[in-house]
């Protein structure tokens, strides 16, 4: 069995009222001809329900009795048990203790019977095997699947029909099942349509893997878009990434971060890292779509909301939203409020000032004040240490992080 159109036209009708069709959102404010496929407002919050649920649906009905197991530490997890639940088949999810509790508790309430494994993901993988033979269960692999990724290739019809005029569709790739499901599509439909393939750099095991022109296994994938940290691209997403995949490009963790910050604040969207990274590749020009309609693929919005606040603060750090200040005063009345006055002067809004004495780096008459502010942006950061050094605070603390 080789994957066809005929067989992603197939599963959209097996998914017509079991998945959501999501919209497209024109995203006019962070870029000219920028539209987003929603797959964060898809159930279980990730395109992921969509090729689990066409793959469980193509089971025998002996194995349906029997079940269905796999392993996650997040989105195909959720996808595997919902999609099994709603076509009353039994679901064991392999999860290991390293993954997030929202994520086990989410599982766990789509309807499947978690087991928690000690370890990495390689450790609940191993244990999902066992118990596959064991109990003479059925595997449901994240990606490298012809009903899994054909199940993502509805994608791609979808946004043929929402965006008729569309030149580029961007993707995020972990192992491939999204973005060979939805090349195979589109390209088979409308092969002009330029597909563009995003990776983490620090985790790019699809275009590592093209440039040697065989499958190639990464030393390590740390990335904060853990959705697409894969060491090993599958065999037939691979093989349908060479076919159908025009480039395949990587973004760098601050371009992820700047672009979940960004989806937040002025589209009022939640993304997850992986989710992020297309609309990453858009905002940070690694492909010229200047000439036409480009789509980037939000495959998921489940972030936790700890990381969110990270990225936030992270993020506002590093576009000069916020500035920090570790100075030292003299410890005498008024010299605290001189010194923000010329902060207040600047316009900037202070959102927390400590102030301490330390022995080690200042003498008995003297305090460290440590304070952040809101600035406009790294233009404003730059004038406001430039004013406080100016008045003879010391620079080497003000200016740190111009």
């Amino acid at each position: 069995m080789t994957a066809n159109l005929e067989m992603v036209k197939e599963a959209r009708k097996i998914l017509e009222g079991n998945i959501e069709k999501t919209p497209i959102y024109t995203a006019s404010r962070m870029g000219e001809n920028l539209y987003i496929k929603m797959e964060n407002l898809q159930k279980t919050g990730s395109f992921k329900l969509r090729g689990a649920f066409n793959k469980i649906a193509h089971l025998t009905d002996e194995q349906k009795k029997k079940g269905v197991i796999s392993c996650s530490a997040g989105n195909h997890a959720q996808g595997v048990a919902l999609s099994a639940t709603r076509q009353g088949i039994k679901s064991y999810i392999c999860i290991p203790s390293i993954a997030p509790l929202s994520k086990i508790e989410a599982t766990r309430g789509y309807g499947g019977e978690v087991i928690i494994v000690d370890g990495t993901f390689d450790d609940a993988q191993a244990k999902a095997y066992e118990l596959q033979k064991e109990m003479d269960l059925t595997y449901v692999a994240p990606f490298d699947d012809e009903y899994v990724l054909c199940g993502q290739g509805t994608i791609g019809l979808e946004i043929l029909e929402q965006l008729p005029d569309v030149k580029y569709i961007v993707v995020p790739i972990g192992g491939g099942g999204l973005i060979s499901g939805i090349a195979l599509a589109v390209k088979s439909l409308k092969p002009d349509v330029k597909i563009i393939g995003v990776e983490p750099e620090n985790a790019a095991s699809m275009l590592a893997s093209r440039k040697a022109g065989k499958i190639v296994t990464l030393d390590s994938a740390n990335t904060m878009a853990d959705g697409i940290a894969v060491k090993k691209p599958g065999v037939l997403t691979f093989d349908l990434c060479e076919k159908y995949v025009d480039e395949i490009v990587t973004v760098s963790e601050d371009e992820i971060t700047n672009a979940i910050l960004r989806l937040l604040e002025e589209s009022k969207v939640s993304a997850e890292g992986a989710g992020a990274s297309s609309v990453a590749a858009v905002l940070s020009k690694k492909f010229d779509f200047s000439d036409g309609k480009v789509c980037a693929v939000l495959s998921g919005g489940n972030i936790n909301v700890n990381t969110i606040s990270q990225i936030i603060n992270q993020g506002l750090f590093k576009t000069g939203r916020l500035a920090e200040i570790t100075t030292t005063i003299s410890d005498k009345p008024g010299e605290l409020i001189r010194l923000l006055t010329i902060i207040k002067d600047k316009g900037a809004n202070i959102k927390n000032i400590d102030q301490f004495k330390s022995a080690e780096t200042v003498g008995f008459d003297h305090a460290v004040v440590r304070i952040i502010a809101e600035t406009y942006n790294k233009d404003h950061r730059r004038e406001l240490y430039q004013a406080l050094a100016d008045a003879g605070y010391e620079e080497s603390h003000v200016s740190r992080n111009k």
